[in-house]
């Protein structure tokens, strides 16, 4: 079982991530139960109403717990469903995962100003509870261990290469800067608009600050949400990914462009970083100065954004979260400060349903 608090119909990353992966656990073989705040009464969520938060979930949650009887019990969030089913498990006893998908900390600040260390300080308690937490990237990580962080487990991400393709012809006009993602101020989405670039600059997605930058960038073409060959069409007929945020914990936007064959120009920090590891030049630019990360880019090799990409699979990512996971019942943690080792790579299906077995082995043991 999943609880997550980031659930349909909202479009971001942790959506797409925890869709895929329950797609691809089921055709490994796993039976999969997600539980989000549309089975539950709701509250828009302030300042961001489209985001919609479950209100006192836990009587009923527990109950949906009770049906299904889940073997392993993960936590994706850490909104009112997250917290509700870390309380549950704890009160009985029962072991559980989390996972560390999005910087609340900058994100309340950035909205309301709230200083960091009060929102890290309730995060280091929640996560401390759970048998493990998954981090996307390496030097998240380091990062969340230097912040007193403990027992991460590297859980990378995937990208879909059959539905994010390539263009056939290259274009022939001015270059195409393009951004994808939620329009909201933790985006950082200024940043890219405000450059000074040759072309045209596309943005596609929604978000609480879209009517503002519409306003405010005349020039610009805000597409708003666009999905399956539309959102492909719009990646590959780019020419650079400008990814402007300093805040996201990995960017599935990044590895959907690569498959596309677009560059991408961002900062350097976590998520970019980790993406165009040892690539970097080929694959795209990061750099201080977005503006010169996009326009080197624009030089970048096509062809080896696409390779880059096929490196990344839904299947190697669903085969680490489930060797990962603990026996809900008789589940034990790992050693403190130690994660377990992330799958290489393009792994076939036949490593998930090895790990499916392992943990199927743990269980029992553990019920024993």
């Amino acid at each position: 079982m999943i609880v997550t608090d980031a659930w349909q119909p909202q479009v971001n990353g942790v959506v797409r991530t925890l869709a895929t992966l329950a797609e691809t656990l089921r055709r490994a073989g796993h039976v999969v139960e997600i539980v989000g705040p549309d089975r539950f009464t709701t509250l828009p969520c302030p300042t961001y109403p489209d985001i919609r938060l479950a209100l006192l979930p836990e009587r009923r949650l527990e109950r949906l717990i009770d049906a299904f009887e889940p073997d392993a019990l993960h936590v994706a969030t850490e909104g009112p469903l997250g917290r509700a089913a870390a309380h549950i498990a704890k009160r009985r006893r029962l072991a559980f995962t989390t996972a560390y998908h999005t910087r609340f900390p900058e994100y309340v600040q950035a909205r309301i100003g709230l200083p960091t260390r009060y929102a890290y300080a309730m995060l280091r308690r929640f996560h401390a509870a759970g048998a493990g937490m998954f981090v996307a990237t390496e030097s998240l990580r380091a990062e969340l261990a230097g912040r007193g962080f403990s027992r991460s487990i590297l859980w990378s991400r995937g990208v879909d290469c059959t539905q994010f393709t390539p263009r056939l012809t290259p274009r022939a006009d001015a270059p195409c800067f393009l951004y994808v993602g939620r329009v909201a101020v933790e985006k950082n989405i200024r940043a890219f608009l405000d450059l000074d670039l040759p072309g045209t600059k596309r943005v596609v997605g929604d978000g609480p600050q879209l009517p503002e930058l519409r306003r405010d960038y005349p020039d610009v073409v805000f597409t708003g949400a666009l999905h399956g060959a539309a959102l492909s069409a719009a990646y590959a007929d780019a020419d650079v990914f400008v990814f402007p945020s300093v805040t996201d914990t990995f960017g599935l936007v990044l590895l959907e462009a690569l498959a596309c064959g677009t560059p991408v120009a961002a900062f350097p920090v976590t998520g970019p970083r980790d993406v165009l590891a040892n690539a970097e030049g080929k694959i795209g630019a990061l750099d201080d100065d977005l503006r010169r990360a996009a326009l080197m880019a624009l030089q970048a090799d096509r062809a080896a954004c696409r390779a880059h990409a096929e490196r990344f699979s839904w299947e190697a990512c669903a085969a680490t979260f489930v060797a990962a996971l603990v026996p809900m019942k008789g589940g034990s943690a790992p050693p403190r400060g130690q994660g377990l080792a992330m799958a290489e790579p393009r792994q076939p299906a036949r490593h998930a349903r090895q790990a499916a077995q392992a943990v199927r082995r743990r269980v029992r043991a553990g019920r024993r």
